[in-house]
């Protein structure tokens, strides 16, 4: 509902506000808009592409869960990265071309960092503050509640 450029009009560069910047910069861009889809859809399931390697905060995903009253699944949640490959490969599909820059993960241009000696693959998200951006989360939020 709100533009880049109106959101920060009103609250600032808010990825630059330490973490609850980044939590509300989330809801606005992030959660905000996909609960409103799913409901203007009428979605019944939500289909992601989470591994549980990618981050610690994913070890734990089931297949199939409940989030916000709908029903999300994962179903390569327990891909390897080389199960990865190999389907991308067989399948003769691109890896995302930041790839090859050094983005192991990729989000918004302020949020993502290439990956460097001394930090791991979940520290490149949020300036290593926190790795998720609220999609994968149960909103908090009862006006983003589906």
């Amino acid at each position: 509902k709100l533009t880049t450029a109106r959101a920060e009009a009103l609250y600032g560069r808010l990825w630059e506000q330490g973490k609850e910047g980044l939590e509300q910069y989330g809801l606005i861009h992030k959660v905000e808009p996909m609960n409103r889809a799913l409901v203007e859809l009428k979605a019944e399931a939500w289909l992601t592409g989470l591994r549980r390697v990618q981050a610690t905060t994913r070890r734990q995903l089931e297949i199939v869960v409940l989030q916000n009253k709908i029903c999300k699944v994962h179903p390569i949640v327990d891909w390897s990265d080389r199960q990865t490959y190999d389907y991308l490969q067989k399948y003769q599909l691109p890896y995302h071309p930041l790839w090859e820059q050094g983005y192991v993960s990729v989000g918004d241009r302020h949020s993502t960092a290439k990956l460097q000696e001394g930090i791991t693959p979940e520290q490149t998200r949020f300036g290593g503050q926190k790795r998720e951006c609220g999609l994968h989360e149960p909103s908090q939020q009862a006006d983003f509640q589906i």
